[in-house]
């Protein structure tokens, strides 16, 4: 068969997403969503009268949710972007900040980084983790390049201080630096009010996570008016209208729903606590997590086997292949019920 890619991208390792089974029931701790439903006000948003305007297009500037989320953040209109999952804010970014240029990240973390660095075809440079798997900040100073961290780190859930980051984002005035907040609501600091005061930081967040919508795919970027000038050039030329309609509502109810969204982060916050426990307890190593998931091996029982036995009794986690990690397991956090699922199938294998 003959291949039409163009050879530029022939070599491509595109990104693997969690995998979604269907030959079975599964209590799915794999992918790092919600275990809870949409805040009520997602329901009530998308109702019939809305439904049938979807033959309409949606507002490409999303101004309605975009001023939501600015008076949650305090910041501005325009230092607002909205993205087709966070991972569009991130594509934009490369795109616009570090195509045929350089970029840094660590060897550890996001594997939509290295993707997207080759897609644009970016000079990455991959920067190993700590021994105990904490990035060194120290290595991001210099100004060499586009800096792009996850903070918390993912698939590790540790998480840098504030006070790091900043030293980061002022230690490369030249660049760029892009802050992934994917996961900070369940335990990290956040580096949005920082915006206020660097050009050069962009901070990306997501639905998907600590609001229960990721099948909604909706994602965002904070950062100056210039970088959001920048990105949203790069938007207009490849999508104008990311975010369809309904996600634009379902957005906008529920980033004005903060009890409900306090509450299950919460609620998730003392699932992990408990599992982390319970892992421990059962001779795991369990890194020290700020995100709704855990990393954890277990001494004597290889990641890959612990995966699937896991699998054929109905529990999926994440297991990456990854040398340094291979014996790791990334178990996503959901209600204490599932937990317990988890632990139970668990004592049977080891």
């Amino acid at each position: 068969m003959k291949n039409f890619m163009v050879s530029r991208y022939a070599a491509l390792e595109a990104y693997v997403p969690g995998e979604q089974p269907r030959d079975m029931e599964y209590v799915k701790l794999n992918t790092n969503e919600s275990p809870f439903p949409p805040a009520p006000g997602v329901m009530a948003a998308i109702n019939g009268e809305e439904l049938e305007k979807l033959k309409l297009y949606s507002d490409p500037e999303g101004k309605d949710l975009r001023d939501a989320i600015a008076a949650h953040f305090g910041v501005k209109r325009e230092n607002v972007l909205l993205g087709n999952g966070s991972d569009e804010i991130l594509a934009f970014a490369f795109f616009a900040f570090c195509a045929g240029e350089k970029v840094l990240f660590p060897d550890i973390t996001y594997g939509f980084y290295p993707v997207y660095s080759e897609l644009v075809g970016a000079n990455a440079e991959i920067i190993p983790l700590k021994e105990d798997f904490s990035i060194d900040i120290n290595k991001y100073m210099g100004d060499r390049g586009m800096v792009v961290i996850a903070n918390p780190n993912a698939p590790t859930g540790m998480a840098l201080p504030l006070a790091d980051i900043e030293k980061i984002v002022a230690a490369n005035p030249s660049n760029v630096v892009l802050v992934d907040e994917a996961y900070v609501d369940f335990g990290g600091e956040s580096a949005v009010n920082l915006v206020k005061k660097y050009e050069n930081l962009i901070v990306a967040r997501t639905f998907s996570k600590s609001r229960s919508l990721a099948g909604a795919r909706l994602g965002f970027g904070i950062a100056s008016e210039g970088l959001i000038a920048d990105m949203n050039k790069i938007k207009y030329s490849l999508n104008p209208y990311n975010i369809n309609r309904l996600t634009l509502l379902a957005g906008k109810a529920s980033i004005e729903d903060v009890e409900y969204f306090e509450k299950n982060v919460r609620a998730i916050i003392e699932a992990r606590e408990y599992t982390v426990s319970e892992l421990r307890t059962r001779g795991f190593t369990v890194l020290e997590s700020k995100a709704n998931f855990v990393f954890a091996a277990k001494e004597g029982k290889s990641g890959e086997e612990l995966y699937r036995e896991l699998k054929a009794r109905g529990v999926l986690v994440r297991h990456f292949t990854k040398e340094r990690i291979k014996d790791y397991l990334r178990i996503t956090i959901g209600t204490k019920e599932q937990m317990n699922v988890l632990l139970c199938k668990l004592d049977e294998i080891i």
